[in-house]
This record gives C-alpha cells, structure tokens and sequence, in this order.
C-alpha cells in the first residue's frame, strides 16, 4: 500500500456518521502515524470522542492511535494511559521505540501503584529487640523521596517525639515516584486502566518466563516492593529446573537466589524491606533439598536469627558424615567473622552443652589462661586454645545468670564425636580459632622492612612528643598483630625519651602489636598493668593507663577473659589517666556486648566531670552499646552532653552515640536531625558521624545529599569537614563514585573541606589501588596547609596498602615521596606525623593485611569500620589513631580440615608471579666516610722533595759524628709513583661512580631480562600464603586433589574435605607457638631508676615489651605534679644601664 502524503481525507472521514468510514480512518492512521501525526494532532478532540463513545466498536483503535499521537508530542503519561486502553491492540512484542517507551513508562507507574500500596514498613517492626530506638517513639521512618523532612524536635529532649505518618500519599515511592512528570499519579488512574495496567505487567512477566529471564522480574518485584511477586519468580525459575529433570543440582535456583541476595545487601537501602526479601530468601533456602547454607549465614547473622544458625549447625553435626560437619565448621568460621559477640553468646546458649562447670575462683579472675605446651603440633594448640578460652559467659550482668540456667537444661551431644564436633564449633564461634590461625599466618609471613622504619625513627627528632608518637604509630601499625615487638628492644634509649602520653601511646602500641595473642597478651603486659598501691613506686601512671587500653586492644571485640578485670581495675583506680586507658580498654574488649553494668560503671565516672577521663567514658560508653539503639543511653548522654562545660566530654558522648547508632539506618533519622540541628558545633559533628555510621556501606542517596548540603553549609569547619570525610563511610562499596563526588570539595578554598576529601578517598578507596583516587591526592600532597598533606599521605597510604609496582607504577615514587617527607628538615611537624603513619600503614601488619571495611563474604566488617571511624579522632587526640588496626584484615588463603588441623597441600593461583608479589625491600646504603682521594703529585713538587731531602742528609751528616740510614718518606701514591710522575694527574670521582654505577646497571640488567622472559603465568603457593582479594578469583584447587573446599574460595579460613581421610596426612609446623614470652619482672624503684642498665639485666635476649618494661614504667621527673620553679625577673640597674648607654 502506498505510504500517505497527507492525513487531510482520512481526518475528514472520522467527522463522517459511518462508523465504516471512521475505522478505515483510524486503521489508515494508525498505520502511518509516524508521517502524519502534526495533521492527526489538530483532531485529538475527534479520536478522543470516539475512544469515549461505548457504543463504538473500535474504541481500542481509537486509543492506540490517540497514545502514538500523544507519544510523538511527547506527552508518555497520556500516551501510557491510551495504550493501556488499546487492549490487545498493543503490541509488547515488537520491537519499536514507540513499545518500549510505554513499556518502561507502564512498569514505572505499577512500581509506583504497588509501592503505594506496600508503603515503607518501620524498622522497629522488623526487628524484636526491646532496645530498639524506634520502638520507643524515637524514629519514624521518613518518605524515600524527601529525606530527613521531619519538623523540628523538641528543646527538653531529643527522644520524645510521636511517630510521624511516614507515608505521604502525594508523593508515592519507589522508582521515579515522586518526579514532577515521571508518571501519573496512581490514584489519578482509573480502575479499568489500573486493571489494563496489570494485565500488561502480567503479560511483561509471562514473556519473562518462557525466556527464562527471571533476573528481571525479580527487579521489578523489589523495586515494587512487592514480595509475592518475587516468590512466584522464584518458585517458577525453581519449578522449571525441576521440570528439566536436573537431579542433585540446583544452579538456576541458587544462583538466582544469590542475585537476589546479592540485590537485597548492596542495592536495597531501606531496612525494613531488605529484612523482608532476606525473611523470604530464608524461608525458600530451607525449602531447597540441598540449600546453600552460606546463603542462609548471611541472612540469619543479618535478621539477627541466632536460633536458625544454632539449628541449622546441629543439623549438619548430626548427619555425621566428614563433609557436613566441614560444611558445619565452615558456617562457624562465617558466623564469627560477620556476627556480634551478644549474637555468637546466643549461638552457643542454644548448642548442646559439651563442657564442664569450672570452679568459681577461674571463672572470676579474669586471666587468659597461658599455654604451657611449645610443641608445634596441632591437636596441643588445639587443646591450649580451648583451655585458653573456655568460659565465653564470664563476662559480667544478666547474660551470666542466663547462660548458667540454660546450661543446666540443655540436652548433651548423643555421642563422643558430636561431643567433639559441638567442643570445636564453640571454640571456633569463641573466635579462638580464627585469632589463632591469622596470629600464625602474620608471624611467620611477616616482611616489615625495618630499614624504613630505622629511617623514620632517625629523621624525627625523639624528644619532639609529636614525632616520638608518630615513629610509636608506625612501628605498631609495621608489625600489627605479628607479635613482633623487637624494635623496642632494639631502641631503648629512643623509647626512654617518651614522656607523659608519649609513654601512654608506647605503651598501647604492644596491644595493636600482639593483637589476637590470646595465650599470652595478659602474660606479656604484667609489668605494665596496676599493681596494687602497696609503695609509691608503683610505675608511671601513663604507662599503667596504656597497658589496660593495650589490653583492650589484644582482646579487641573478643574480651570475655579481661572484662572482668578491666572492669576491676576501672573501679579501683583514682587516677584519671588510669582509668582513661581503662576506658578506652573496656570499651574495645566489650565492643557490642550491649552490657548494663560495664554502662553503668563507666556512666558512674563520667560525672565525675573529668576532662581527661571524659572523652574516655563517652567513646567506651558508644562501644559497649555498639549498634543497640539503646534509648536509655543515648537519653543520659545526651542530656549531660548539654549539661557539662567541657568540650572534650561532649565530643566523646557525641562520638558515643554515633557508636550506639551503627547501621541503624532509618531508626537512626531523628536523632541525626536533633543532633545536626543543637546550637553546639561539637553536638552537630556528632549528627555527621551518627549519619555516617548508620548508613555505612549502604550508599544511601538520602544520606549523600544531606553529607553534602551541610558540607557547604556548617558555619563550624570541624562540621564540614567530618562531613566531607562521611561520604567515605557511606560509599565504601562503591569506590568508583567516590572520587567523582569529592573532586570538586578537593579544591575548595577550605582547608578543613580539602582534608576532608583526602580522608574519604581514603576510607572509600582503601586496598584498591585507584587511580582516579590516586589523581586527586597527588596534587593534595603538595597542598600549602600542612594537615591537608597530612591528610593525602594517610590517604595514600591506605589506598596503595599491599600494591606492588607492577598493580600500579605510581607505588614506587610514592614511596620514595614518603620517606623524603619525613626526613625533610623544611616540612611541617604535622605533614611529618602524616608521613610517619602513611609508612606504617602501607606496610600494615608485616606487609599482609589491608583495609577491609568488609569482610570476605560482603557483610560489614563491624570491628573495621568501628576502628577507621574512630582512628578519624586522632585529629583531636592522638593514642586514638591505635584504632585503625582493627581495619587491618589478614589476607591469606587458610586450610584447614575437618578435624581443624592444618594440612600442608598447594594450590594454584593463575597469575603472573610477580603481580601480587610482596614490594621489594628497600636497599639499605651504608653510609660510609667520605673516600680520601689520593693527593695529585706535581711533578714539581716531587723535584722539590728531593732536593729537600738532599739538604737534609747535608745538615744531618755535617752535625754527627755517625750518621744514621736515612729513611725516606714516600710520597702518598702507589709504589714509585712518586719518582716516576712527570706530569701533572687528576682523579675525577663523579665519572668513577658513573663508571661503577653503569658496570652495576650491564651486570644486573640482563637477569632482569632473563627472569622476565622466564615468567609465566600461572604458578602454586603452599597452604597459608598471603592471597590479595584481588587474587581470590584467579585461585584454583586441584580438581583431583585430596584436599576440595567446600565453598567457592573467598579469602581468609576454609574448611577443606579431605577425600583420604584414612591415609596419612602432612601437616604445617606452627611457627608462632615455638615463640616464648619473656616477662620482665615487676618494676621497683631499681628497675625504675636504672633504665640503662637494661641490657645487663638480660632483658635483651628477650622480648621487645620485657625489654621496654624498665623504659616504660619509670616515673618520669615531672610527674609527681610539682612544678619547676619560676625564675626570677630579670632586672637591670638604672645607674649601670646609663653608664651602659654613655
């Protein structure tokens, strides 16, 4: 048929009465709208009159063309509704503009249409938890689309508000709702369209189906919020793979139910809906014949379900069989790294009962139980460990008493090997396992070169308390959790210039070094820890202080055997630096144990209205509520935060209850509001950080626009600068974007703001090795205002941590700018301490642990992300940078079978060896006296040497009877240089040194040739290796080998299915149990006073903190609170100060 020139007769034809004539016009149109659609447009009244004629018969033809006229005047919402009126008429199979225009525009508007049926559901009603700060009035959850939009709070507190109508029916969510012109509104919509709309949708899912395309259905599903949707798409894509007849296997399923898994953690970001899918996800895994339990980990750790995991670890024990109770290892081992220690308590409260009850005097004395075995034998570590850490409920309040009742009921193992396997699931769930084996791997793959370190040590001058602090940071970030303490032994007379808090530091850096060192942490730290008073020399009290916060952080999130006697030692003490480090340990050691008493106890200090003790107390107080909402607390916090006079106090409680407030989400909205709204600047930096914890890892768009309206907007530099560095909490899981975001606060005129941008990237990038972050810090380390570059060294550091050149060439120079930095007389003591901790950090833990704000299988790593937030406070208080070594993640690949022993096998990694390599150590030059270049002898001056000589021989024979045999001196050249020289000769050293340096370069360059030739790809590492995430997916195991994982490898701890379980096994030699602790004796006044005898003593031989006990413990002069006398005023005499002038 021939195309149309021009619509004006069939335009006529509708005005005609037949109703013949009007659906030949329509049919005409329809079919060349695209040509003739401005003559159509005129008659829209016309078409429309017909569409709304029910006595016409093709009233669906009248809508079609109606919605492709109204497409073309690009009006799609009017266009949607016409469509929807054609019916059948509309085609959703072919594949046009028009189509998929309408169809995206249809799927909008029924996410719109079911979101406002299925509004926003409070997270208070998802979680059963009674302190929940939602559950008593204290967040209402706001609309999607108008975030932090509550009315303002009440001045007597912040906490008493109603609960606002959290769904605004003008404003539905989900999708583009909400966007002027996005869509109609729903309830403008009338029912017959709604209907057509969802037969549309329907037939959108049938064509889904039958391509088996259920990936999109299920987006459209959690985008609608609609849950029976995303059952039926799962239980289709289930039923179909049934239906092909796949026995034993269920890939389809599972790896539909890991998008959804994956969808429902890193996109969905409000919480009441996320608990919703993982509640479904949960309920359809247990219905799987073999289900994905480290799927179902993942949910029950996040739904807070401990009686699903205690129930499910029972199961698979009880099965008997060598790769169930593997699997029941495995899940343990996941269960520890991603839960609390009140949700692991819980775990363990619901296991058969397997242990003894101990005698009352163990339970209470609070020590860690030292091993007395050195053998490297797995089943004695085995044993030392579970005798290490046998008593979880020692900690103290209610959870004791429960345990203890409980414990009287539970049933008992049926047999000796569940008995077994129950024993070893709770040592594992202890985390005495765990802590064991990466104690293991970083001591004897530890690669810290000490050369940097030695050069850091010797350009900052040690009687500076800022760089004395600064080499203090480095060296224990160098060697965190190595147990490798031999830099303070080595550097005594460097660690007896520590004073005051300097020694409070030096002293809190052995708990970051022997981190996890559970057997013996207590042990090490004796010297150090208070003594009772019984004379008045007891030790420094800053050393005391640093030795309870040391012991916080070797017990750190795992303190169920120090609790008790941090607690004791809290109460006891008078001194406010003693119970400031006893603050900082209780809080680190009872991280998240949600504990009343040790609340208590430290709120009992904190009005006592100590500055130094203060900020202490508030931060402690957050640590030990981490992530409760507890509304008691933070209702007593915030009300002494506006009662007390001292800004170090408000800063800590503000700080506490950010703490408090850890991935709370929407529950956490009004208070963010009351904070950020409060008159005082310390107050509102407490909102930002509030905000920042409660969104980590989300990348909430609420909390993105409300981190950068303030940043802009604060009068308070400390304001905008925190929230600047937010963005780096909230977004670490999309580090792509965050350099993007921050590249125009990167150049702001503010300098706060400017380092605000360095530590985001920072904290967002850190272990990437990004360039793009990487192109804006450089420049910034090159900034005018010295704590900007201090800020882009730290940064830099944290985003190249475990980056070799080949990852990334920029590594080396930056490098090379570190160790020019600090050693630069010219550069700033602040930029320098930056430096300092930039060459700690990028060699973390021996050059084996990076930065991980989530752990291997994507949870939030809690510890991290608690000790980066609060390593940000060193801006204000220094000992508080310790806390960045809970980020310190261990990365290696661990094997373990199933009796927990530590096979020796290999496994293939298909890579370039010399890709994830270690960096290369730094070559040490010594620095040798300056050569004597051989003096040049003028021809000259050799005749005039004889000729000297000649008269001397005359003088000598003319005045003795007996002459003697001349001796002649030689000249200083080689043999008879001297006589021969005729000619005048010079040594030109500089082209020497070339020379040398070339000969050097010829000699050396053809191995390097030689081996990059050589290198393939594709090589095998033994059984605890050091394997970057980065690695994890190009690592293999042996498909024939004896030893299979029985998950996808992820990084960290796997538990591996020994095939050959009745042949003998080869096992790895346990280097770090080999190593013995030396314990200094208690200092006394000799020890005390006689620091330098230290090495006599023969402290040397040992350990590094036994040889700093000495150091560490004197009383320093100052300390007995009596200050220096004033000296007198100088005067000058008149009479001689005129005589003076005269």
């Amino acid at each position: 048929m021939v195309a149309l020139t021009s619509a004006a007769g069939l335009v006529g034809f509708l005005s005609e009465p037949d109703e013949a004539l009007q659906a030949f016009a329509l049919e005409r149109l329809n079919d060349d709208i695209d040509s003739v659609w401005t003559e159509v447009s005129g008659s829209i009244g016309q078409i429309e009159a017909l569409y709304e004629d029910e006595g016409f018969s093709h009233r669906n033809l009248a809508a079609l063309v109606l919605s492709k006229v109204y497409y073309q005047l690009q009006e799609y919402n009017e266009s949607m509704v016409f469509a929807l009126g054609a019916g059948d008429l509309f085609d959703l199979e072919k594949a046009g503009e028009y189509e998929e225009t309408i169809i995206a525009k249809c799927i909008d508007t029924y996410i719109a249409l079911c979101a406002m049926h299925n509004p926003p559901t409070p997270a208070s009603k998802t979680r059963s938890n009674t302190s929940d700060f939602a559950d008593a009035s204290a967040a209402a959850v706001v609309n999607p689309t108008t975030p932090f939009s509550q009315s303002t709070l009440p001045s007597k507190s912040l906490l008493s508000r109603d609960d606002a109508n959290p769904w605004d029916s003008a404003a539905p969510g989900g999708g583009n709702a909400g966007v002027a012109g996005a869509h109609p509104h729903p309830l403008t919509l009338s029912n017959p369209v709604k209907k057509n709309l969802q037969g549309v949708v329907k037939r959108i899912f049938a064509s889904c189906y039958e391509e088996s395309e259920y990936k999109q259905v299920v987006g459209i599903a959690i985008e609608a919020r609609n849950i029976e949707v995303l059952r039926e798409a799962i239980l289709k894509a289930s039923a179909e793979e049934k239906g092909k007849g796949k026995k034993g296997s269920s890939g389809q399923t599972d790896e539909l139910l890991e998008y959804v898994l994956d969808i429902c953690m890193n996109v969905v970001q409000e919480r009441g809906l996320r608990n919703e899918i993982l509640r479904l996800i949960l309920e359809l895994l247990n219905d799987i014949p073999s289900p994905d339990y480290f799927a179902i980990a993942r949910c029950v750790v996040y739904l807070d379900q401990h009686g699903a995991a205690s129930q499910m670890i029972k199961q698979l024990i009880q099965k008997g069989d060598g790769r169930s109770l593997a699997i029941a290892y495995q899940l343990s081992f996941d269960l520890y790294e991603n839960g609390t220690q009140e949700f692991l308590q819980k775990i363990m409260e619901d296991l058969p009962d397997t242990e003894e009850e101990k005698p009352a005097e163990e339970k209470l004395n609070g020590n860690a139980i030292a091993p007395t075995g050195s053998e490297p034998n797995e089943d004695d570590n085995a044993a030392e460990s579970s005798q290490l850490l046998t008593e979880l409920n020692d900690s103290a309040g209610p959870p004791q008493t429960t345990t203890l009742v409980a414990s009287r009921t539970k049933p008992k193992p049926e047999t000796e090997e569940e008995q077994t396997a129950f024993t070893s699931v709770r040592e594992i769930l202890r985390g005495t396992k765990s802590i064991e084996l990466n104690l293991e791997f970083l001591f004897r793959s530890s690669r810290t070169d000490k050369a940097i370190l030695n050069k850091v040590r010797d350009s900052l001058e040690a009687r500076n308390s800022i760089f004395h602090t600064s080499v203090t940071f480095a060296n224990a970030f160098m060697h965190a959790g190595t147990t490798i303490d031999s830099f303070f032994r080595d550097n005594l007379e460097w660690l007896g210039k520590a004073v005051n808090w300097s020694k409070f530091s030096a002293t809190a850096a052995l708990g970051v070094i022997h981190r996890g060192n559970l057997g013996q942490g207590q042990k090490l730290l004796d010297p150090y820890l208070p003594k009772p008073q019984t004379n008045a020399s007891a030790g420094s009290t800053y050393s005391q202080g640093g030795s309870l916060y040391a012991l916080g952080l070797i017990y750190a999130n795992h303190g169920t055997n120090v609790l008790d006697y941090l607690r004791k030692q809290f109460k006891n003490t008078q001194e406010e630096v003693v119970q400031h480090g006893g603050a900082l340990g209780l809080g680190v050691a009872g991280m998240a144990t949600g504990s009343d008493e040790i609340y208590e106890e430290l709120k009992a200090v904190l009005y006592t209205d100590s500055a130094i003790n203060g900020e202490a107390v508030g931060l402690a107080m957050g640590l030990v509520m981490l992530g409760t909402g507890n509304v008691k607390a933070l209702d007593d916090m915030i009300q002494y935060a506006h009662e007390t006079q001292h800004e170090k106090i408000v800063r800590g409680l503000a700080m506490g209850m950010a703490l408090i407030m850890y991935n709370r989400q929407e529950a956490a909205d009004e208070l963010i509001n009351g904070l950020l709204d409060d008159a005082d600047s310390a107050l509102r930096y407490g909102g930002i950080m509030t905000l920042a914890l409660a969104y980590c890892g989300t990348g909430s768009n609420k909390a993105v626009r409300k981190l950068l309206h303030v940043a802009v907007s604060d009068v308070s530099d400390d304001v905008r600068r925190a929230a600047v560095m937010s963005l780096g909490f909230v977004l670490f899981r999309k580090p792509g974007s965050v350099p993007r975001m921050v590249e125009l606060l990167s150049e702001s005129y503010s300098p706060h703001v400017r380092y605000g941008a360095t530590m985001a990237l920072g904290i967002a990038c850190a272990g990437t090795g990004l360039d793009e972050a990487l192109d804006l810090l450089e420049p910034m380390m090159k900034d005018s205002v010295d704590f900007v570059r201090q800020g882009a060294y730290i940064a830099v550091a944290m985003i190249l941590v475990q980056t070799n050149e080949v990852q990334n060439p920029k590594v080396t120079e930056i490098r090379k700018t570190l160790q020019k930095m600090v050693g630069d007389r010219h550069e700033d003591a602040m930029a320098k301490f930056g430096c300092a901790l930039a060459l700690g950090i990028i060699d973390a833990g021996g050059r084996n642990c990076t930065i991980g704000l989530q752990t291997q299988t994507g949870n939030l790593n809690m510890a991290a992300i608690v000790g980066m937030a609060v390593f940000t406070q060193y801006w204000y208080w220094f000992p508080l940078t310790h806390f960045l070594a809970l980020s310190f993640t261990p990365t290696a690949i661990i094997g373990v079978d199933q009796d927990l022993e530590i096979p020796s096998f290999k496994f293939h990694s298909n890579t370039k060896p010399s890709m994830f390599d270690y960096p290369p150590e730094q070559v040490v030059k010594v620095e040798e006296a300056p050569e004597k270049v051989k003096t040049a002898v003028l021809s000259t001056t050799a005749h005039a040497l004889r000729r000297k000589q000649a008269k001397d021989r005359q003088h000598r024979r003319e005045s003795m009877d007996i002459d003697q045999t001349p001796t002649t001196p030689k000249p200083e050249v080689d043999g008879e240089a001297g006589d021969k020289m005729d000619e005048d000769t010079t040594i030109d050293t500089a082209k020497l040194a070339e020379e040398k340096d070339g000969e050097k370069d010829a000699s050396a360059s053809p191995a390097a040739k030689e081996r990059k030739e050589k290198e393939k790809i594709g090589f095998e590492l033994e059984n605890m290796s050091r394997v970057l995430p980065a690695q994890v997916k190009w690592i293999s195991f042996p498909g024939e080998g004896r030893y299979q994982p029985v998950k996808k490898p992820t990084g960290g701890v796997i538990l591996l299915h020994d095939s050959q379980s009745d042949s003998p096994k080869s096992l790895l030699e346990l280097k770090a149990r080999k190593k013995t602790t030396v314990v200094a004796p208690t200092p006394g006044p000799a020890a005390a006073a006689a620091d330098i005898d230290m090495p006599d003593l023969g402290f040397a031989s040992g350990g590094g903190a036994a040889a700093a006990a000495g150091v560490l413990n004197a009383v320093d002069e100052d300390e007995d609170g009596e200050e220096a006398p004033v000296p007198d005023a100088f005067e000058v005499d008149d009479d001689e100060a005129e005589q003076e002038e005269q």
